[in-house]
């Protein structure tokens, strides 16, 4: 029984290394059931589903939930919230219950999330999440994540271990950065009306790996105002190899 356990043991580890990592499309959508005219409160999901590689699908999986997650959840208990129909629902949910207390001042609710696999290669997986939400107030929130991973074993990558020199790159992206933007190179990096923490260049929270080259995103807020946009910076791989651990 022993020996039996560990052929199968051993027959699926060789099965699942013959497979190759793959991803297939879902969408979880929810309407809220109170009457409405227009703008009904509405959520939509369509994510990537890694698939055939149960240890390196379930992480890549769960971090990619766990982001969305963190975008469209406005309960109080998570716990209770563990998949994609869950997160819909408790979205709805929250949207009723805060229009039974406010019935004139909530309307429009929306929550809108797209993410698709942006690149891959034998070294890193780049998944982006397209985002829109809506909770009331004079705009909704627009914005990109990237969600790195290592293909072969479905573990996070963090944007600053793409860097063989996170202050090398730091101080060459600033350059590139001052040339688009038109910032002189001594003045306060916040000169022209950017809102940069401290009055210091920083990198993006979110680095994209794209078909086109390494590209810098910065959301709105993060490095200027909402009226003024996102602000971005694209590399060609040829410019920027030097300074990557991943190409």
């Amino acid at each position: 029984m022993k020996h039996l356990t560990i052929l199968v043991f051993l027959f699926l580890i060789l099965t699942s290394c013959n497979k190759e990592l793959s991803f297939e499309n879902e969408t979880f959508e929810k309407e809220s059931t109170i009457p409405c005219k227009s703008d009904c409160p509405k959520i939509k999901i369509e994510v990537p589903i890694a698939k055939n590689i149960p240890i390196v699908a379930d992480s890549i999986n769960k971090k990619v939930f766990s982001v969305i997650k963190e975008i469209v959840y406005f309960g109080e208990d998570k716990v209770k919230v563990n998949d994609y129909k869950t997160l819909t629902t408790s979205f709805i949910s929250s949207y009723e219950e805060m229009h039974k207390k406010f019935p004139t001042e909530t309307f429009g609710w929306e929550g809108k999330i797209k993410g698709n696999v942006e690149f891959n290669s034998d070294q890193i997986l780049n998944i982006k999440i397209d985002h829109y939400t809506f909770t009331g107030g004079a705009h909704g929130y627009q914005g990109f994540r990237s969600l790195l991973f290592n293909p072969k074993t479905g573990k996070t990558i963090f944007s600053d271990q793409i860097f063989k020199n996170e202050k090398e790159f730091k101080a060459f992206a600033e350059k590139e950065f001052r040339a688009k933007y038109h910032i002189p190179t001594k003045a306060n990096i916040n000169a022209t009306g950017l809102m940069f923490e401290n009055d210091k260049f920083q990198v993006p929270q979110n680095i994209f790996y794209t078909e086109d080259g390494l590209l810098l995103y910065y959301n709105s807020y993060e490095a200027a105002s909402y009226a003024d946009g996102p602000k971005e910076l694209l590399f060609p791989y040829e410019k920027v190899s030097k300074y990557l651990k991943y190409k």
